[in-house]
């Protein structure tokens, strides 16, 4: 090729049209890419320029992904916070419901006669007061002497279980049509050949009709022997058995059934004596201890020298002098014989003085260990007692049944408040789901409630940072559930108190502020992230813009460009056959 020789203006259009050419392919490529600068042979500073911010601009795009996740873990702490605090919000109105509570359980006792030989005395323990009993006098002592009483024989014994017994062969061989019919406290019992032939089937149908007639549990029905029943009452006295009309077969009174009278009140209906020349008259009516007291002292008058008290058991009644010196007390009447022997004594120098109502309700309301544990008042004459606990009461010298105070060995119970026990136990539920919301409030992995440390970078080189974790008062790293907000479990007897219920009142308002003061923390961490977020996004639009700017080419002004080569490739192809046409004239030489 180096042998052919072209004209000057051959190469030269030749020169030409070639540099069109890669003007074209260049122009071309700029269109395609989109970019007038593709590699660093097209503009080594805008090239490398260009590259440094593509570099930063992904690296600002790799840390959004961590700004986000971080909000994320902080939305997770916050929902957790706010979970919380309804927690406690509910927890605050438990406690509030538990203080206005006050349902507490009392009992009214009357205040026995009492035997002043000695000092009688009220007990308390259990319930808020403890296992140590705190102990109120009753009565001062007598000083000197002894006060006249009946001795151990002629002691009126409350009424013990009493007994009816059915006795003879009457419940064997009957005939058939035959009945046996008898009437307990009024009530007709009716026993046919079917069950009265045999002792233990009759057992069973005169236990089903006193259960039916005379109520379930009142009385018992026993075999003794081969032939007989024991119909039994409550041993209270409540209940004593009198059996009459028995009928056996066709109408005959039986010879053979027997009533086995007993030494109670109940068993012949009515006791009567006097005493001092006092008629006195005791019925099935008074059938207890206060009862009976109640009806001698009111037929003896208020001018007797002697009254009735119940012994320091609260089971038996005494005879005891009123005045000092020597009185005498003498029994007589048809039923004398209850009373049993009697001796006389010297009534006291002194006698004791047993404190009234008034008194004792000031005593126990402001005995230490006492106040505001259990409360007394004046209920119509009579001692009412009320626990201030959510645990059972426990009282000595008092008579249970008759609901008297003795100052006896007698013992009683007054039941706790159950509605303000029931409190501390839900209570105490909301403490578990508090620990468990704290427990849940994470996301991919980090919660920031138990502790855990968030760590987000905001620049490429890492030099921009910021540290997120929950701390305390004194900036230490801590966690958020309920042995860090010092909310522990509650002991039902702790809501006995208005003031220990104030005390946790107040723990959990420590305790939002607390909350509080973290949720303010992340809410500003949150803040400074988004900014940051919202910062790193304008910075990779500027780095892409910058580096675009750089690299990018003007298509309208390549597409003018190509246009523009595209005449000049045609103009140089037309100069370029001109010229060899000058060269082609030669040929006419052979033509």
């Amino acid at each position: 090729m180096s042998d052919i020789v072209l004209s000057a203006g051959v190469r030269q259009n030749l020169l030409s049209l070639q540099s069109t050419a890669q003007l074209m392919s260049q122009t071309q490529n700029r269109l395609a890419t989109g970019k007038k600068v593709n590699t660093a042979l097209d503009n080594p500073t805008n090239y490398f320029t260009s590259s440094a911010l593509q570099s930063r601009s992904k690296d600002f795009g790799a840390l959004l992904d961590s700004m986000s996740n971080g909000i994320k873990v902080l939305e997770a702490a916050s929902n957790g916070i706010t979970a919380i605090n309804r927690t406690i919000e509910s927890m605050q109105s438990t406690l509030r419901q538990a203080r206005q509570d006050k349902s507490f359980q009392s009992t009214s006792y009357t205040l026995a006669a009492l035997d002043t030989s000695t000092v009688q005395t009220l007990s308390f323990d259990g319930g808020a007061v403890g296992t140590a009993p705190i102990t109120i006098n009753l009565n001062t002592a007598d000083v000197g002497g002894s006060k006249t009483t009946a001795t151990s024989a002629a002691v009126y014994s409350a009424p013990t279980a009493t007994q009816a017994v059915l006795t003879g062969g009457a419940f064997t061989g009957l005939g058939a049509g035959e009945t046996i019919d008898f009437d307990v406290n009024g009530q007709t019992i009716h026993l046919t050949n079917a069950n009265a032939n045999d002792v233990n089937a009759a057992r069973t149908a005169i236990q089903d009709q006193l259960n039916t007639l005379l109520g379930v549990n009142n009385f018992t029905v026993s075999v003794n022997g081969s032939a007989g029943i024991t119909i039994e009452g409550k041993p209270d006295g409540s209940n004593n058995v009198n059996i009459s009309n028995v009928v056996v077969g066709g109408g005959a009174v039986a010879g053979d059934l027997g009533f086995a009278a007993g030494n109670h009140l109940g068993d012949t209906g009515a006791v009567t004596f006097t005493i001092n020349g006092t008629a006195v008259t005791l019925t099935t009516a008074d059938n207890t201890i206060t009862k009976a007291i109640a009806t001698i002292n009111a037929a003896l008058g208020p001018s007797s020298a002697f009254q009735a008290v119940p012994d320091g058991a609260g089971t038996s009644i005494i005879m005891q002098a009123k005045n000092n010196g020597t009185q005498t007390l003498a029994f007589g009447g048809t039923d004398a014989a209850f009373w049993g022997a009697v001796t006389q004594g010297t009534a006291p120098a002194t006698a004791g003085v047993a404190k009234t109502v008034d008194q004792l309700v000031s005593e126990i309301n402001n005995t230490n260990g006492l106040s505001g544990k259990v409360r007394a008042s004046n209920d119509n004459g009579k001692l009412r007692v009320e626990n201030l606990s959510t645990q059972v009461l426990n009282l000595s010298g008092v008579n249970a049944v008759g609901g008297t105070i003795t100052g006896g060995t007698g013992a009683g119970t007054i039941a706790g408040n159950e509605v303000r026990k029931n409190f501390a136990d839900q209570f105490n539920s909301f403490i578990d789901q508090l620990n468990k919301l704290a427990d849940d409030a994470s996301y991919n992995g980090i919660n920031l409630l138990r502790g855990d440390k968030l760590k987000i970078t905001f620049n490429e080189n890492g030099s921009s940072t910021i540290e997120v974790q929950a701390k305390d008062a004194q900036g230490n790293p801590t966690s958020i559930n309920t042995n860090t907000l010092k909310i522990t479990q509650a002991q039902a007897p702790e809501f006995d108190s208005d003031n220990a219920i104030d005390g946790r009142l107040q723990v959990l308002t420590n305790a939002l502020g607390q909350l509080r003061s973290q949720a303010s923390a992340f809410g500003s961490n949150l803040s400074v992230v988004q900014n940051r977020q919202d910062f790193t996004k304008t910075m990779i639009n500027t780095l892409q813009t910058g580096a675009d700017s750089l690299v990018l080419a003007d298509t309208n002004e390549e597409g003018a460009n190509m246009l523009a080569l595209q005449t000049r490739q045609q103009l140089s192809t037309t100069a370029l056959s001109l010229s060899a046409q000058a060269d082609q004239a030669v040929l006419r030489l052979f033509g």
